[in-house]
């Protein structure tokens, strides 16, 4: 019961400072998406040259921060990795791939639909499919392997980029690009949008706050747990738009979305699957990166060059709708994801059955050095 309400509390708490920073600058329906945060990070790096989405969103770094911070208080905070980094890197990029047609992570889906964008509606059956997807995948087998102990200094490696990150957003150099115009240019300001982060971030460390985890647990083991902390998000933020004046109900002109129906189902079925196979939404990539996890770092990183791979080919969607590129990468994508999930399922699949096999072979051994 504690665990709930702690989680509920959670829910509140993360809607109301959704709300607060769309209110204090951040662009509408987009308090605070990870995916557009990371793309316009990529951007402000100079990894593309999208002008009107290029930012060092400090809600990011404090997010990791406020992750790092609690996990080390609760002695939480080790270092951990070593299990299918390369493939994680390229699920991350994968996830952003996806979110970027659609034009949101998970958790701006939520906010999405919480702003009356029908369009995420669409969405929302795409990403549980994918989930369903690699759930199929789980109950056969799926794994990366375990993660095994890591140099001390790997764990540091997130925390220390966000510290990086929120050094290079305060000065400000010459060689960080800020959008001046576009979703790059709406913010809220630094400090408060750093506070905020931090304060995601230690509520999602302690409730282990995942969009992916929520459906997934509901398709393999009937728990609602998770669920009921996303739901509450959800109902926070709707309640907050009806109160603000925010809340628009239509599948036009919505803020930074496309009506693309097809695409839009398409493409956050790659993230959900991504999701699944990688082991956490993007939201649980960055927290986990806070703990320590260097797989997880491996996967944030996936996600920066992701949104780099989008805006520099032009595949990314737009208000005027998917892109033919982007079309064709969310299908590739989708045969890459089933290949990979295909591969190692089946990859388990065999060293279950030769293991029974070796039990098996055993037993009339046993049976004869016992008589």
């Amino acid at each position: 019961m504690k665990e709930k309400t702690t989680i509920i509390t959670a829910g509140i708490i993360i809607g109301i400072i959704t709300i607060a920073l769309v209110i204090l600058g951040n662009p509408a329906n987009m308090g605070y998406c990870i995916a557009c945060f990371l793309r316009d990070i990529a951007g402000g790096l100079g990894l593309h040259r999208a002008g009107v989405v290029q930012y060092l969103r400090p809600e990011i770094m404090g997010l990791v921060l406020g992750a790092f911070l609690t996990a080390f208080i609760f002695k939480e905070f080790k270092s951990t990795g070593g299990s299918g980094v390369v493939l994680r890197f390229f699920l991350g990029a994968f996830m952003m791939m996806g979110a970027l047609v659609f034009l949101g992570c998970p958790w701006r889906l939520l906010l999405r639909l919480a702003g009356g964008d029908l369009n995420a509606l669409v969405a929302v059956p795409g990403y549980i499919f994918g989930i369903w997807v690699g759930v199929i995948f789980l109950r056969q087998g799926y794994t990366l392997g375990p993660a095994g102990n890591q140099p001390r200094l790997s764990a540091l490696v997130g925390p220390l980029l966000a510290v990086g990150l929120l050094i290079l957003v305060i000065a400000a150099p010459a060689f960080i690009f800020f959008s001046e115009e576009g979703p790059g240019s709406m913010r809220a300001p630094l400090f408060i949008s750093l506070f905020a982060g931090l304060v995601v971030g230690v509520l999602a460390q302690r409730t282990r706050f995942c969009t992916m985890g929520a459906f997934r647990d509901i398709l393999l083991f009937r728990d609602f747990h998770l669920f009921s902390g996303v739901a509450v998000l959800f109902l926070t933020v709707l309640i907050g738009n009806l109160v603000t004046g925010s809340f628009s109900l239509g599948f036009l002109n919505q803020p930074v979305a496309h009506t693309d129906s097809l695409w839009n189902f398409l493409s956050m079925g790659v993230v959900g699957l991504a999701a699944v196979l990688a082991g956490g939404c993007p939201l649980r990539q960055l927290i986990l990166s806070g703990e320590g996890n260097g797989d997880a770092t491996a996967t944030v990183l996936g996600l920066v060059f992701g949104a780099a791979i989008m805006h520099n080919f032009g595949w990314a969607g737009s208000p005027a709708g998917a892109p033919v590129g982007g079309q064709i990468m969310v299908v590739v994508v989708w045969l890459i994801l089933l290949g990979i999930g295909f591969s190692i399922t089946r990859q388990a699949l065999a060293e279950s059955r030769a293991r029974a096999e070796r039990k098996e072979s055993e037993k009339p051994v046993e049976s004869v050095q016992r008589a």
